[in-house]
């Protein structure tokens, strides 16, 4: 049984427990895609066998608390650890002591915005929350943005699966395309930082 046929199983079976269990492992494990979960119960709403407002509750609930793994995984890194890391690995980390210091702090300042934004972008979504734990944001901003962040994201495919009923599998293969440029877009960055690593530590002051 391929996933595709897992998620459906999960829906039709357990309803918007299997919803909010799904989302859960989606922001565990990516390739377990919102993109196909949400369309798939908006689509079982539109047949009028669950309730829209309450697939995007269980849908966001579920997200909510796979984030906040997250972030409780970035908490416990921290930056001491991180700055310790990067001392010992930073070309594969791509970041030195003084950058993280850096970005914790710029994070700190707009990471609300980050947060926010970050949920509704694909590849990125699950990714948001480890440098919002890193940084120490604190909890209650951090859920808020990402419950609002989440909350959008889950409206936005869950209507798009029940407009389209029967065709909601096409919302997958919009996003596809999108997520895929930004995932290839996150491995050259990360090229690009290992390979000029050298060159910007160089740069920066001897304290």
């Amino acid at each position: 049984m391929g996933v595709f046929d897992w998620i459906v199983r999960m829906v039709e079976q357990t309803g918007y427990l299997g919803v909010a269990l799904l989302m859960f492992a989606e922001n565990l494990f990516p390739p377990i895609p919102s993109e196909l979960i949400l369309p798939l119960a908006g689509f079982t709403a539109a047949r009028g066998d669950m309730s829209l407002p309450l697939v995007v509750v269980a849908g966001t609930a579920g997200a909510l608390v796979g984030a906040l793994f997250w972030y409780v995984i970035g908490r416990w890194v921290g930056c001491r650890r991180l700055k310790h890391w990067a001392e010992r690995h930073g070309r594969w980390l791509t970041i030195s002591p003084d950058e993280v210091d850096e970005a914790a702090s710029h994070f700190r300042e707009h990471g609300g915005r980050a947060v926010l934004i970050g949920r509704m972008i694909p590849a990125v979504r699950t990714l948001i929350s480890i440098p919002a734990g890193v940084s120490e944001m604190a909890l209650a901003p951090f859920l808020l943005y990402t419950t609002l962040g989440t909350a959008i994201w889950t409206t936005f495919l869950a209507t798009a699966g029940y407009l389209l009923e029967d065709r909601y599998q096409q919302v997958s293969g919009w996003l596809n395309p999108v997520s895929n440029i930004v995932a290839v877009g996150i491995a050259l960055w990360y090229v690009y930082r290992v390979a000029t690593f050298g060159r910007r530590t160089s740069k920066q002051p001897a304290e």
